[in-house]
């Protein structure tokens, strides 16, 4: 399966606009022979929380969603979006999996909410990594800082992920995410990790850029800069098999000892 990631610059509550960036990178994409697009955190409204909660009305977000999904429609090629989710009064970080014909396929909803910001505006979630067949690849879908902690990776590749697909709001100053901690995210998990990022600059905040794709043997495949482009890759689900058969990470786990200890 190819793979595209795109990062971008969004503005913040400028919907329309953003999804103008979202539709000429999955023309591009598709062009390219990409068979799904993923695309950064809450990218389609920009990355704010505050001001999310303050001036997003919850009532615009289905038809968000709607023009997504014919975005994926008309350019033949499945989407990984980011959008906040309101249900009983509570906000929620979620990313969603539609196929090229706009069909919901994965949603998630963040589990690990980073920083003031992010925890005054939305609710956690508790469910692990979603993962479903896509492509010949089994997908996982986790969001920003939940890929910080290992439990997120593990949890995705006991789950029969050959991929863990991650759109995420980085600002700069963290870029050892992006340089050390995603490639050892695929290593010791022993799958994809396809990182996309935001860049610029959006409501103050200074996004890195600098997304990337780490494949199963810890090795960058794509790695962005600090503006906006669109990244490629071509997963196989044959190398995730190669890694866990060179060295048995999820086989040899002692999970009964783990528990002993507390982790």
């Amino acid at each position: 399966m190819r793979l595209a990631l795109m990062q971008a610059q969004s503005g913040v509550l400028d919907v329309a606009g953003n999804l103008e960036l979202i539709d000429r990178a999955a023309a591009q994409a598709s062009e390219a022979g990409a068979d799904l697009l993923l695309t950064p955190e809450l990218f389609p409204v920009g990355y704010a929380p505050r001001r999310l909660r303050k001036e997003l009305d919850p009532e615009a977000l289905p038809g968000i969603r709607a023009s997504l999904e014919e975005l994926a429609r008309i350019h033949g090629i499945a989407l990984l979006y980011s959008l906040p989710e309101v249900a009983e009064g509570e906000w929620h970080i979620t990313a969603t999996l539609v196929d090229a014909s706009g069909a919901r396929r994965a949603h998630y909803v963040k589990v690990h909410l980073f920083g003031a910001a992010e925890q005054e505006v939305f609710t956690p979630g508790s469910a692990p990594p979603v993962v479903a067949d896509f492509g010949g690849l089994r997908l996982g879908v986790a969001i920003c800082y939940d890929i910080e902690f290992p439990e997120t990776a593990r949890a995705a590749a006991l789950l029969g992920a050959h991929a863990l697909l991650v759109p995420t709001a980085m600002s700069t100053g963290y870029e050892k995410v992006q340089r050390r901690l995603i490639p050892t995210r695929a290593l010791e998990s022993q799958l994809y990790v396809a990182y996309a990022n935001h860049c610029g600059s959006e409501d103050g905040l200074e996004l890195a850029g600098l997304s990337v794709i780490a494949d199963p043997f810890g090795e960058v495949v794509a790695q962005g800069g600090a503006g906006a482009e669109l990244l490629f890759a071509d997963l196989d689900p044959s190398a995730t098999e190669a890694a866990r058969g060179d060295v048995p990470y999820l086989n040899d786990r002692r999970p009964e000892l783990y528990r002993e200890w507390n982790l």
